[in-house]
Formats: structure tokens, C-alpha cells, sequence
């Protein structure tokens, strides 16, 4: 008896060793980063911040883990608040920073207290609380604005209409940021007659799927005949939010997702727990490259159960499923601890964490890595990242002047003197610059600094520069030079040639100043072609 306790004690010993050399070396190596801190705290030539070092250093190590897990301190609680709920304590409105001008109001929300108490795009922030804002950031005076729900700021501004300066004492409101963006019937111009429910989703938050079910019903009573659900540039959320969505569309019961990790007791299987609004209704479901996570299990689920059709382009390809962890001193760690699979088995997170493309969706995927599996009713299916719709549409690509245009700010200037010098416009739906408004958009843009060369010219350039490292160029200068000549233009010729693209977003931002953003998302869909196509697409699968 003694020798086979002995023997056991043998057998395991190489295992406690094991556990306790692991522990040694995690004891040893936070030693170690203890005494560099303390060395760089008291003998490092300049003063640090210890605290930022320390969250520099935890950021450092989750970041080699993956993209997604992250510390998240205890001043960040409102970041926290903010990414589950979308609500924050504030006067609800967009700010930004203008050198010759100052702090302005960009775009209030919709229903906010900055809205209830009359701050107007393009308002000049001067005080707030009586200090001069002057010398703040953007996100300085963000914070100032920020509060506790019932509590009072005091803002003085210089009004965008008219110049008068005046104060506003603003009571504070819990500032939620809803995740439908847009829901209602699409004109019947672009669906050939048919009444379609359209449903433009933004995020998973708490009690969004409560705003779907409230927006697929009223679609209902206004006699929407089929239902499209815009997930494109949905970057995802809660999962609890995506399978009560799901559940809106299937019967109750119905397998949405399940997950798996290295520790076993994660894994777990979800299913529907509540009775469905509509089963039959047609349904189709757009994506894009940036509808990621929680947006990719509403799609798996719906086109893996047959409910209805996937349209659009490949997904983003995140399948992974994250945890908060607390971690003392109220902090958190968004801890990665499994991958989700869709109702076939497929597991959506990109096969190569490395193979991504320039917007961060998953690369391509070798055929020979992919794994087939099938929908409710046979149909081959394939995991290896992301979802594949059963309708590919391309978006339109916007051309390098319209981008500029966009990432200046120069859309949103112009927009903001729009608004300051129009009373009203046009319903959302229908309002359109003339030709002389767009013009003068022209002679504003062509005055700002932005880069307004064409690809063809960015391309040549490179190419001339190739030329010259492979001395090639004096011999085809005279080719070179001609070749630019043509392809040089002015900022108003650019903008001229490129007018119908960039009108629309001019038209799209003004609209956004008058009827905020669910009328800047009916002005959206007046002119969104990738929409437009997907509607001709059968709902029903064959």
C-alpha cells in the first residue's frame, strides 16, 4: 500500500514541479518589471508618469495576444458605459475644433438637451461654466460637457445664425445613442412598387434588439411586405442583443450560436428564448467588410437556418467572443476566452489573424483551408472568416478627391455655412443643391487645402519616381512631362468632374444639419446604388 502511494507521490511530483517552476518564473519576471519601473521611477533622466507606463506596458502584452482583448482602467468606466449601453451622462452633441474659429457645435443629436435648449450646428463654444474655452481641446471641453444626468452647465456661444452672443444653462440628460440609425418604409420608386421595411442597424447595445422588434413591427402595420436589415459598418456588440434579434425571424427554440474555448467550462450553446414577431416575412440581410461580431452571428444564423438571404460582400471575419473580467481597483480586462459558430458549425474568426486586408476584414482564404458545411436545407456553406453572402454586390468605390474632401472636413465646413445661411430646406428625401449651390461648394472647397490629385496622377508620380531609381527617366522625360500635363487639373475642374459623386455627400451632410441623422440617412438611400441593386435580388432562397 505504502509503495503504490509512494509511486503515486512519484507520478505527480513532475507535475507539481512543473506548476511550481511556472509560478516561479511569473513570480520572477514580475519581480524583474518591478525593479525596471523603480529604476526608471528614480533614476531615469526625465520625470515619468508611472501610472501611464504601467498602462502602456499592460496594453503592450494584450495587444500580442489579439486585436480585441483589453485593460480597461477605472477613469475609462464612462468608455465601458458607453460600449455596452451607448448612453452617457451630457448635453448630447458633437464638437470640434477649428483653428480660426475655435470650439464649435459639429451636429447635436436628435432629442438631446444640446437640441431641447437651442444649440445649433456651427455655434461657437466661447465658456463653459464661465471658462474661456479658448485654449482647450476638443476633448477638454468634452469632458466639461460631460456630467451627471440632472446636473446643470452653463455655456456661452456665439451664435452661427445671426453672430449674437448668448448663454444657455443646460440641464444634463442620460445622452443614449440609439442603435437604429433609420427605420421605415423605402420609397416605392426604388422597390418597383413593393412595400419594403427597411431597418438601418448601427450597433448591439443594451435593449437594441427591444428598438428592432418595436421598428419590425410598426413596418408591419404600415404594410411592409418584405423586411432588408442594413448591417454594413455594423461593428458589433453585446451577443445577447444579436440572438434576441435573431429570434424576431425564427421560432423559439431555434439554435443561433454557440461558442467554444480552451477552458471547457465556456463552452455553452444559445438559443432563442422568445416567441418570434415573423417567421414567413421575406427577409434579406446586408453586410459589408465592416459588419464584424455580433452583426456576423445575426447573418450566420439567418442564412445558415434559411431565413432568409445574405447580400452584400464578405464580412469582417471576428468570431471571437469576449468577456469583463474585473481585476481589483475597479479596472477590467475584455478578455478574449472563445470562438463562436454559426447553427452549421461554422467558426467565423479568419483562419490567419495576419491575413488581413487594409480595412482589417479577413484576406483571401486559400480554397484548400476552407471547410464546406450546410444550411437547414442542404445548401454548401464555407467557413475560413467572415460570412459570404448568398448575393455578392460591390459597393462604388469613392475616388481619392471625395475621400479628401471627407477626411478635411471640408463636406462638414461647408455644411455648417449651409445651415448658417438657410432657414429651412427640403424634405430629407428630396433635397438636392442646384447647380449654382453646387458651384459655390466648388469656389469654397478649391479655397481649402486638400489633395485634390487623381489616382492616375498618384500613380504617375510613383512611376516617375521609379523611373528616376532606375534611371530611365531622362530618356522619357519628355513622354513624362506630357503624360502629367494631361493628367494635371485644377481643384475646380477635379470638383467638376467628379461632381456627381461628391454632390451627394455634400447633400447627405447639409441634410444631417436640418433633420439630423435619420434624415441623413434617407438622404443616404436616395443615391445608395449598392442598396439599389440588392433590391432586385429574390428575398426568397431557391
Amino acid at each position: 500500500m505504502r509503495r503504490g502511494i509512494f509511486l503515486a507521490a512519484a507520478l505527480l511530483l513532475p507535475f507539481v514541479m512543473c506548476a511550481q517552476s511556472k509560478d516561479f518564473k511569473t513570480a520572477q519576471s514580475l519581480e524583474t518589471q518591478y525593479n525596471i519601473l523603480n529604476e526608471l521611477r528614480v533614476g531615469f533622466v526625465d520625470s515619468i508618469d508611472t501610472q501611464k507606463l504601467i498602462n502602456t506596458g499592460i496594453a503592450a502584452m494584450l495587444e500580442s495576444l489579439d486585436p480585441y482583448t483589453e485593460y480597461i482602467p477605472a477613469e475609462d468606466d464612462e468608455e465601458l458605459e458607453l460600449m455596452t449601453t451607448a448612453t452617457y451622462g451630457g448635453i448630447g452633441s458633437i464638437i470640434k475644433k477649428v483653428d480660426t474659429v475655435g470650439v464649435i457645435i459639429s451636429q447635436p443629436y436628435l432629442g438631446s438637451p444640446a437640441v431641447k435648449f437651442g444649440l445649433e450646428p456651427g455655434d461657437v463654444i466661447l465658456k463653459i461654466n464661465g471658462e474661456d474655452v479658448t485654449p482647450l481641446t476638443a476633448d477638454q471641453c468634452s469632458a466639461k460637457m460631460k456630467g451627471q444626468p440632472g446636473t446643470d452647465v452653463l455655456f456661452t456661444v456665439k451664435k452661427a445664425r445671426g453672430g449674437e452672443i448668448k448663454d444657455y444653462t443646460i440641464t444634463r440628460e442620460r445622452i443614449h445613442i440609439p442603435d437604429i440609425s433609420f427605420s421605415g418604409l423605402l420609397n416605392e420608386k426604388y422597390t418597383d412598387g413593393e412595400k419594403i421595411g427597411y431597418i438601418k442597424l448601427d450597433g448591439f447595445t443594451v435593449n437594441g434588439s427591444k428598438d428592432v422588434k418595436n421598428a419590425l413591427i410598426s413596418l408591419k402595420n404600415e404594410g411592409a411586405e418584405k423586411i432588408v436589415l442594413d448591417l454594413r459598418s455594423n461593428g458589433g456588440g453585446l451577443m445577447d442583443e444579436a440572438i434576441k434579434i435573431v429570434s424576431l425571424f425564427v421560432p423559439k427554440g431555434t439554435l443561433v450560436v454557440s461558442q467554444k474555448g480552451r477552458n471547457t467550462a465556456v463552452n455553452a450553446e444559445y438559443r432563442t428564448m422568445d416567441e418570434p414577431v415573423d417567421t414567413l416575412i421575406p427577409l434579406m440581410v446586408m453586410v459589408n467588410s465592416g459588419s464584424a461580431s455580433s452583426s456576423e452571428i445575426v447573418a450566420g444564423a439567418i442564412q445558415d437556418l434559411d431565413r432568409g438571404t445574405i447580400v452584400g460582400t464578405r464580412t469582417f471575419g471576428k468570431g471571437l467572443v469576449q468577456s469583463m473580467r474585473s481585476v481589483g481597483y475597479d479596472g477590467f480586462v475584455k478578455l478574449t476566452i472563445a470562438k463562436y459558430y454559426t447553427p452549421s458549425g461554422r467558426c467565423v474568426q479568419a483562419i490567419d489573424y495576419s491575413n488581413r486586408n487594409s480595412d482589417g476584414s479577413v484576406g483571401t482564404v486559400p480554397d484548400s483551408l476552407k471547410k464546406a458545411f450546410h444550411t437547414k436545407t442542404g445548401r454548401t456553406v464555407y467557413d475560413g472568416g467572415g460570412i459570404t453572402p448568398d448575393s455578392t454586390i460591390a459597393a462604388p468605390q469613392y475616388s481619392r478627391i471625395a475621400l479628401s474632401l471627407v477626411m478635411n472636413d471640408i463636406v462638414n465646413d461647408y455644411a455648417l455655412q449651409y445651415y448658417a445661411s438657410n432657414k429651412s430646406i427640403a424634405p430629407a428625401g428630396e433635397f438636392e443643391l442646384t447647380d449654382q449651390e453646387y458651384e459655390e461648394f466648388v469656389q469654397y472647397a478649391a479655397s481649402r487645402k486638400f489633395d485634390s490629385r487623381s489616382g492616375a496622377q498618384v500613380e504617375l508620380e510613383r512611376m516617375i519616381k521609379s523611373a528616376k531609381t532606375e534611371d530611365l527617366y531622362e530618356m522619357n522625360k519628355a513622354e513624362f512631362e506630357a503624360l502629367n500635363s494631361k493628367l494635371s487639373v485644377s481643384k475646380e475642374e477635379m470638383l467638376r468632374i467628379k461632381k456627381s459623386e461628391i454632390k451627394p455627400l455634400v447633400e447627405e451632410e447639409i441634410v444631417q444639419k436640418f433633420y439630423y441623422t435619420p434624415g441623413s440617412i434617407e438622404s443616404i438611400i436616395r443615391n445608395d446604388i449598392q442598396l439599389h441593386k440588392a433590391l432586385k435580388v429574390p428575398f426568397e432562397l431557391k
